[in-house]
């Protein structure tokens, strides 16, 4: 098994939220909402012509000096048309979404790489059957997309190439040992490397790295590497394998702060692999909605603001209508 070598491919961060069925592409937007809303009661408040001196002044001369032109009258109808203009706006360009039919079709732009730590303190010291078990979980939950397995101790490796093949990725999961890598050591820097440059030259827009570890090595590079995951707009998750065994002469303790760190710098979550629930449901999510997070949710969703513009549209011609 050798590293393989880089290409270049590009994505961009972005964000998006479900909401009552629909997903949300520029959610960010709604937080202009409250400020519409009390803006527009506040303009409708001061709208009135006199206030309370309409219920104190007799109808008949009020109507009198209505028509000879002495009151003039509120613009309450046009705050209100404006109002309505207005929030309407702020909704469409939340950007609320449906899924398109065809989304299943680019499940190849969506991969999911586990980077598993066989270093000694995990394969002799730690709980190499539950974070096989682990691993298995989390290729599953990614469903029909490509998985890829990523190995590392001293050096990292590709184990197996991005697959569909579940049965294929499983028989090598549980083949793995503490002989599997001969290089001595612990260098996770080397493995999230690989596979980003493994996701380059698939060219997704869209991953998850998945990486089980004790948490020994990870340093400054191994933060490096997971914040250039984070910069392609792909995202770095980590699950913490705890010991069960006595740990090899000379190897650290493991300890799950380093990987909850990493996992923050790529941009991910940190669990356990007896509580791996948060990671697994991140990896789970539909295709459209991690390339919507990769900023390509144009890919994945048909955007209904263009409709809503023309519904807010609508109160505005209120805005324009004359006086007799």
């Amino acid at each position: 098994m050798r590293p393989s070598t880089a290409r270049e491919a590009s994505s961009g961060p972005g964000t998006a939220m479900t909401l009552a069925g629909l997903t949300l592409l520029r959610p960010w937007w709604l937080a202009a909402l409250p400020v519409v809303v009390a803006l527009a009661l506040y303009a409708v408040r001061r709208a009135a012509p006199l206030g309370d001196w309409g219920r104190e002044v007799d109808p008949a001369l009020m109507d009198y000096l209505s028509r000879s032109g002495a009151v003039l009258g509120g613009r309450r109808g046009a705050n209100l048309a404006a109002g309505l203009c207005a929030g309407g706006l702020v909704l469409a360009l939340s950007g609320p979404a449906v899924e398109r039919r065809d989304t299943g079709s680019f499940r190849n732009l969506d991969e999911t790489i586990l980077v598993l730590d066989l270093s000694r303190s995990v394969a002799e010291g730690g709980n190499l059957q539950a974070m096989r078990e682990a691993a298995a979980a989390v290729a599953e939950a990614a469903g029909t997309r490509p998985v890829a397995l990523v190995v590392y101790a001293g050096d990292a490796y590709l184990a197996v190439s991005p697959t569909t093949d579940r049965d294929s990725l499983g028989t090598t999961l549980f083949a793995l040992d503490a002989d599997t890598v001969p290089d001595r050591g612990s260098h996770p820097e080397r493995g999230i490397a690989l596979a980003a440059r493994t996701l380059a030259e698939s060219g997704v827009i869209a991953a998850d790295v998945v990486l089980i570890s004790d948490g020994d090595g990870i340093g400054e590079a191994a933060l490096r590497e997971a914040a250039a995951i984070r910069a392609r707009g792909w995202r770095l998750d980590t699950l913490f394998v705890p010991a069960t065994k006595p740990l090899p002469p000379g190897a650290p303790k493991p300890d799950p702060g380093p990987l909850q760190r990493l996992a923050a710098a790529g941009g991910g979550t940190s669990a356990t692999i007896t509580t791996a629930d948060p990671v697994i449901a991140q990896v789970s999510a539909p295709t459209a909605q991690h390339l919507a997070a990769g900023g390509y949710g144009v890919v994945a969703f048909a955007d209904l603001g263009r409709w809503l513009l023309a519904l807010a549209a609508l109160p505005a011609l209120l805005l324009f209508r004359r006086s007799a």
